[in-house]
């Protein structure tokens, strides 16, 4: 189906991303996902090709292009060819922001210009052991000090920070007893800083090559110089950012969705069962049938949302419908796809195992399917 969400210079960048993921990431990427991480050489050339860069002004090293929709096109072009780069997605869709919204002119010229080369990597720290979605539940803790903040406490599921040399540390600077959601700050903490220790790298059942981390801060004195924005108000920064969070979930959800009809596409034209290809038969005609109709239905539903977002008028409760349905959908349809491919579909060697283990998180991260639901409920009166 036509799509109106892009013009022609989102499909010149899509000519260029395309053809850099076939020449640099794809003949490496079995490599990367043994090692369990994306290689900081990965990043520097995403820098010197511009990508990195496109949302930071042009006086700090960037390109000064703050449109979501390149880096929808990153996403795209990396399902298509059946590479995941969601470490590189975090930095640019869920760090990033924070940063262009609430650093400082110092803090710009201290940090912008790494950022936008590839030469700094990020990660953001949100998530504790016990907490998970309930971000009013953090208990890192930061008091002040004189020109510094005291850090102490721990993190959890923090992709990125293996590699991370500024990690955005959500931390309690004061304690409201009626209202958990006041005094958290946003903190970040540089890599080398006496008392910041990475723990162990995860061991996930889904996208190998996102390193995944624990990270703890034991008396870690971070400068006030570091804070971004102002003390107490993190809560609202963080829902100011998540419409953006979970439209970049949805976006890598519908695109591999599609990526797995394709390749099963491929594959049941060429497999032969009971002297037929296994296209022939008319439940599998039906399945992918049925599969192409749900993807197009959540790219258009996507789409006006991405609209919606660049537009700057996304709000709350919709982007929660399309992460919902879009993550759901995509569950559905990597489960059929696979279905099609039958033994060798549980085979590692297939791109479509790794499709479906890949795919059972989104319907976790950026928010649960059930938080998606309790939020939308709450828009409908309920």
């Amino acid at each position: 189906m036509r799509r109106d969400v892009f013009d022609a210079d989102h499909e010149e960048f899509r000519k260029l991303v395309r053809e850099f993921v076939a020449k640099e990431v794809v003949p490496h990427y079995a490599d990367w996902e043994k090692a369990g991480r994306l290689p900081r050489s990965l990043f520097e050339q995403l820098g010197a090709l511009g990508v990195l860069g496109m949302s930071i002004p042009e006086e700090y090293g960037g390109t000064g292009l703050d449109d979501y929709r390149y880096n929808m096109v990153l996403q795209e072009e990396s399902a298509r060819a059946l590479v995941t780069l969601g470490t590189v997605r975090t930095q640019l869709d869920v760090v990033l922001p924070y940063f262009l919204a609430y650093a400082d002119e110092a803090q710009r010229r201290r940090w912008f210009a790494g950022l936008a080369a590839g030469r700094l990597l990020t990660a953001i720290a949100m998530t504790e052991p016990g907490t998970g979605s309930d971000l009013a539940g953090i208990r890192t803790t930061a008091v002040r000090d004189g020109d510094t903040y005291v850090l102490n406490g721990a993190k959890t599921f923090i992709t990125g920070g293996l590699l991370a040399d500024l990690v955005i540390v959500v931390a309690r600077t004061s304690t409201d007893p009626d209202d958990r959601r006041a005094g958290l700050t946003l903190l970040v903490v540089e890599d080398g800083m006496p008392g910041f220790t990475r723990g162990r790298v995860l061991d996930k059942m889904g996208i190998k090559v996102q390193d995944t981390v624990e990270l703890a801060f034991d008396d870690v004195r971070v400068p006030v110089a570091n804070r971004l924005g102002e003390e107490g108000a993190a809560f609202g920064y963080l829902g100011h950012n998540l419409p953006q969070e979970r439209m970049t979930v949805a976006v890598g959800s519908v695109a591999q969705a599609r990526a797995a009809l394709d390749t099963t596409v491929a594959y049941v034209k060429e497999r032969q069962v009971f002297g037929r290809t296994v296209s022939s038969f008319q439940n599998t005609k039906f399945e992918l049938a049925a599969v192409a109709a749900e993807i197009e239905a959540g790219q258009a539903m996507l789409d006006r949302a991405v609209l919606s977002l660049v537009e700057g008028d996304l709000s709350g409760a919709d982007a929660a419908r399309v992460k919902l349905f879009c993550t759901e959908m995509q569950a559905r349809a990597v489960d059929r796809c696979l279905q099609l491919f039958g033994g060798y579909g549980y085979m590692t060697e297939y791109p479509i195992a790794r499709l479906y283990t890949d795919a059972r998180i989104t319907r976790i991260y950026a928010g649960t399917s059930e938080v998606m639901k309790v939020i939308i409920a709450k828009s409908l009166g309920l």
